[in-house]
């Protein structure tokens, strides 16, 4: 990439991570420029959250280099946390304290003086529909309110690149929508926002590029367009009325459509990258005469799921008990056209 380094937010080169025989990062680069959602996409085990740690410090590399805003983050840490803000996979708010008490507290450990800390607290509490629940304590509070109390604690130094780490995991689907309201209108007013997601449908709908990360590894990298135009313009979804012929079913994609076809968890639903709309009908004629019965045929236009599935070999669900360590020879990064 030629990108220009003043334009980045962050910039990591080769990051590793090792945990014994276990390299949970193996060699990630990313490019974030200013301004934008990126999102990082893959399935529990990845590698998503220790890529994170890294990046906002809290975890030293063992391998290879990474700046934030052009600071490094190893050689200048200090500086690189008052650029950003951290958002996990759990909530790091106070139970015992109300929510106006917990953005308070954050406030005066930031520096803020009492006046600066009652009026920065009671904006994000509006900012984020909090302002009616403000002194009820955090036990009462929904998923929904703490993440959405979490991420404004993360905010009250109004940082200019803000890490989230899986922020939707376990909300409901109105909840999912509002945080993504709030993520686009923190990008809306300046900020760069990193994403972490195990959600194809959440990077597809904020993320202005993406990252697949699979093993460890950077897989796959491109705008959510980009991404699905690289496995075909279009897909063939066959489901098969009879599970024992799937080989026979896979073998006939190959030979008339000339690619291979990707098979669901459950053996029955088979998924295809298709160019030529027009051999789809020779293909339907070969598995008839080969006797292979049908239930259903559509085609469609590629999704994130169908591109994860295609460029790692497995759903993105799938919570690989080795998915930290190093992947296969075969799984190298597929570069995606700017």
């Amino acid at each position: 990439m030629t990108t220009s380094t003043t334009s980045l937010a962050v910039r990591a080169e080769g990051l590793v991570k090792v945990f014994g025989d276990n390299r949970a990062v193996d060699g990630v680069d990313l490019q974030v420029r200013a301004g934008t959602v990126y999102g990082v996409l893959g399935p529990n085990g990845a590698g998503k959250t220790t890529t994170i740690n890294m990046l906002a410090t809290l975890m030293r590399p063992d391998g290879g280099h990474a700046e934030i805003f052009g600071h490094d983050v190893v050689r200048e840490p200090n500086v690189v946390r008052q650029l950003i803000g951290v958002t996990g996979q759990f909530a790091s708010v106070d139970e015992a304290l109300s929510a106006s008490e917990n953005l308070m507290i954050f406030s005066r450990l930031l520096g803020l003086s009492r006046a600066e800390a009652k009026r920065k607290s009671a904006d994000l509490l509006e900012r984020f529909g909090l302002t009616e629940a403000a002194r009820r304590p955090l036990k009462k509070f929904s998923g929904g309110m703490r993440r959405r109390l979490d991420l404004a604690a993360s905010l009250i130094a109004q940082p200019p690149l803000i890490f989230l780490d899986e922020p939707t995991t376990g909300l409901d689907p109105r909840t999912r929508g509002q945080m993504w309201d709030t993520i686009r209108e923190l990008v809306a007013t300046g900020s760069t926002v990193l994403l972490t997601t195990q959600y194809l449908d959440e990077a597809d709908q904020l993320a202005d590029r993406i990252a697949v990360i699979d093993r460890g590894r950077v897989v796959a990298e491109g705008t959510a367009d980009e991404l699905k135009a690289s496995v075909g313009t279009s897909s063939l979804h066959l489901r098969l009325a009879d599970g024992t012929d799937t080989a026979d079913a896979l073998r006939a994609i190959e030979q008339v459509l000339g690619v291979r076809g990707t098979l669901s968890p459950e053996s029955t639903r088979i998924t295809a990258p298709m160019a030529d709309a027009d051999r789809v009908a020779d293909l339907l004629i070969t598995l008839r005469e080969a006797g292979i019965g049908l239930t259903e045929m559509s085609v469609q236009k590629p999704t994130l799921d169908e591109v994860f599935l295609t460029i790692t070999g497995h759903p993105s669900t799938d919570a690989d008990a080795d998915a930290g360590r190093s992947g296969s020879d075969s799984e190298q990064k597929q570069e995606v056209p700017a």
